[in-house]
């Protein structure tokens, strides 16, 4: 059993990981680990083509639990919440918003194996 260090050691691993994955793609990372009573986002970035984009990392140990992966916690009462926190967000920061764009959401579900990540992208949720 993993305790509760362990679980933030792996989460900022996670992240750590999402922001060069991002780059790759292309992305800007805007802030990590926005923090406010009102809720918290862990990547604020804009994509290459100028969307706002806010990522919600999951990430576990590779296991033998057959079916069990990151994306699983991302429940419906987690996306209200990641959406109001973007959405509030967003508002606040209009400088970052493009009108006819928009803002998205996207999750990015990472499974820590040995060496690597095993990666699920999945784009406006």
């Amino acid at each position: 059993m993993s305790n509760n260090s362990d679980k933030i050691s792996l989460g900022k691993i996670g992240e750590d990981f999402a922001c060069v994955y991002l780059a790759g793609k292309g992305f800007w990372i805007i802030e990590r680990n926005f923090k406010r009573p009102w809720g918290e986002l862990d990547i604020v970035a804009k994509n290459k083509d100028g969307i706002l984009v806010f990522v919600e990392v999951k990430t576990m140990y590779e296991s033998g639990d057959f079916g069990l992966k990151p994306e699983h916690q991302m429940t419906a009462a987690k996306i209200r919440k990641f959406k109001k926190a973007a959405s509030l967000y967003a508002g606040h920061r209009k400088d970052l918003v493009d009108d006819k764009k928009g803002w998205r959401l996207d999750v990015l579900a990472l499974i820590k194996n040995k060496d690597d990540f095993a990666v699920n992208h999945y784009e406006n949720i």
